[in-house]
């Protein structure tokens, strides 16, 4: 293959010269003897010829752009190129004399050229044909997959012996799950197409304690020996018209070829927000899906009188089975994106991958190991963030090893605010980037922050305002940003029940509310009764500006609390109890509702 370099030659810093490729070298790393499913990785080095200044030279060429294939097509997979990690101090060919042609050259020989690919074997012993080509060079290599060939590491835990690590954890099934929304999130669990590279097990979905502890600054050097079962973390919140099920994909590590500072860290959360639709059968109709990576937000919908709100819709929702949406998370950076975007590697309507290798998984209700970087076919479990992560991201930051970047949630357009004034904002983490990972409500999407729509935290933590800023929804469809239940904002969460036969209900045998609106200068409380009481408790005394009640209010019923205005905390103190702490000098107006229903 011969070609003629262009680039720069305007500028004189990039003499003019012909490259020409003559032969290819494949190295496979630990060999050419693999067991079933398991991986090696493929060098590809490049040698030929330049005369670069007039001089020719030969020797090793920084070059990429060869294709690789297997045969047979079912031989097993090919994942997409990287830089080589492993040692390498052959010496390059200088395709140019002058200083800044050395320059581009060590450049690139770090950042552009991608000489490396994962090959996975097929479960079927046998022997298989690796081609790599660059125009009409080519070069083969042979694998032999046999079920003989001695491990590297050792057996896994659940299966036969492969090349990978030894896991030294297992987790037991998860108890039967109380949470009345546990259907429901069962019901959309997504189909999660995740692609794998060279660390195929950095891709795989874990959970945050996989490594059996819940310090969040050693999982990147635990990996290997911390459990690969899959899990996928959820959190689910009720509006009067629809149901929001937020899912986390966590990994232990994001990783690259060239971690360069910030580009790589310890521990990765992405995920999306279904749009669920309440009042059509069971589980409702799902409206919209978004889907954050890397501090970007996409919007996919299968409505198509949804219009575009501050986001523009990148597509449909494909659906496996009729009610999992598909997702594509990509390899090393884990950011998430629908399965029909033109951005992924999966196509969601085919349920195929197009490019690369990757891992397909669905929930069944049982954390599987994948058996390599390639399996079609893994079971996760879900586990509740409500349960899980919420309790430790509200612990102090003082001795708290999972969570850590406390930070005050300020929400725009007037929204309720968070039940504590400091809530941690990510993962605990060390390696290489420091607590750069978040859980949903440390989530931002840059468009809406700089635009001053949804401040951090507020896409996902407050969903049904978020969704409708991102989107727009027609009148003919209501959509309502009152919660029935949000446990992450300060309101009080409500009994619900889920049964097969029946929608999710909110239990209403005896129910009501009281609106108010009162000026607060310093602390006061509300007694809600018969009749109804308001107390000044510090500074001047309560003005009531309304107060006005649909019902009747009695001790013994369950409450909640719907701050929409005012700089000071309200809160539920006790039974039919609020109590307003103003923090300021001065007046100032307090508007909120406190509704009731039967326990």
């Amino acid at each position: 293959m011969t070609y003629r370099w262009l680039l720069l030659a305007v500028t004189g810093l990039l003499p003019a010269q012909t490259v020409t490729v003559t032969r290819l070298e494949l190295k496979a790393e630990p060999g050419v003897l693999l067991r079933p499913l398991a991986s090696a990785v493929i060098q590809v080095k490049v040698y030929g010829d330049t005369d670069a200044g007039g001089a020719k030279k030969s020797g090793r060429l920084r070059e990429g752009g060869w294709n690789a294939a297997v045969f047979p097509n079912d031989g097993g997979g090919i994942s997409k190129p990287f830089r080589y990690q492993g040692t390498d101090n052959e010496a390059y060919v200088d395709t140019a004399g002058s200083n800044f042609s050395k320059i581009f050259s060590s450049v690139s020989s770090r950042f552009v050229v991608k000489d490396s690919f994962v090959y996975t074997a097929p479960e079927t012993p046998g022997t298989y044909r690796i081609e790599v080509s660059i125009g009409a060079v080519r070069e083969k290599l042979e694998i032999v997959v046999d079920a003989t060939v001695p491990p590297t590491n050792g057996p896994s835990t659940d299966g036969p012996s492969t090349n990978g690590p030894v896991e030294t954890i297992a987790f037991p099934a998860e108890l039967p799950s109380r949470d009345p929304y546990r259907k429901l999130v069962e019901h959309w669990a997504p189909y999660v197409a995740q692609e794998t590279w060279f660390e195929w097990q950095s891709d795989a979905l874990r959970r945050f304690d996989s490594d059996g502890d819940w310090d969040g600054a050693n999982n990147w050097e635990n990996l290997e020996k911390g459990s690969s079962q899959a899990y996928v973390y959820y959190a689910a919140i009720e509006s009067e018209t629809h149901w929001f099920l937020i899912y986390n994909f966590f990994h232990v590590r994001d990783y690259s070829d060239n971690c360069v500072v910030g580009t790589c860290h310890e521990n990765d959360n992405e995920g999306v927000v279904l749009t669920i639709r309440k009042g059509e059968g069971e589980f409702g109709r799902l409206e919209a899906m978004e889907a954050l990576a890397h501090n970007n937000v996409y919007s996919y919908t299968s409505e198509s009188a949804i219009k575009k709100g501050a986001h523009n819709i990148e597509g449909k929702i494909a659906l496996v089975d009729g009610s999992h949406p598909v997702v594509f998370l990509e390899a090393g950076g884990h950011g998430a994106l629908g399965g029909t975007d033109k951005k992924s590697f999966f196509d969601g309507t085919r349920l195929r991958w197009t490019e690369g290798t990757g891992i397909t998984y669905r929930y069944g209700g049982r954390a599987d190991r994948p058996r390599s970087g390639t399996d079609r076919d893994v079971s996760y479990d879900l586990l509740s963030i409500e349960e899980h992560w919420w309790p430790r991201a509200n612990a102090p930051a003082e001795g708290n090893l999972a969570f850590s970047a406390y930070y005050r949630y300020q929400p725009l357009g007037g929204r309720p605010g968070m039940k504590s004034a400091l809530v941690a904002g990510s993962f605990r983490g060390l390696k290489e980037g420091a607590d750069k990972a978040k859980p949903f409500w440390g989530w931002h999407d840059v468009a809406t922050q700089r635009r001053r729509i949804l401040a951090t935290g507020q896409w996902a933590a407050d969903p049904a305002y978020g969704v409708s800023k991102n989107l727009t929804f027609p009148a003919e469809l209501p959509f309502s940003l009152t919660y029935v239940y949000n446990p992450y904002l300060d309101i009080v969460p409500v009994t619900v029940t889920h049964s097969p036969s029946a929608p999710v209900t909110v239990t209403s045998l005896t129910s009501g509310a009281c609106e108010f609106e009162l000026w607060v200068d310093g602390a006061a409380a509300i007694v809600l009764g018969t009749p109804l009481k308001v107390e000044t408790l510090a500074g001047a005394p309560v003005e009531e500006r309304s107060v006005t009640c649909d019902g009747t209010p009695w001790p013994d019923a369950r409450y909640e609390l719907e701050k929409r205005e005012g700089r000071g905390r309200v809160q539920l103190s006790g039974p039919a109890r609020v109590e307003i702490q103003d923090p300021s000098r001065g007046a100032a107006i307090y508007k909120f509702v406190v509704r009731w229903r039967a326990k």
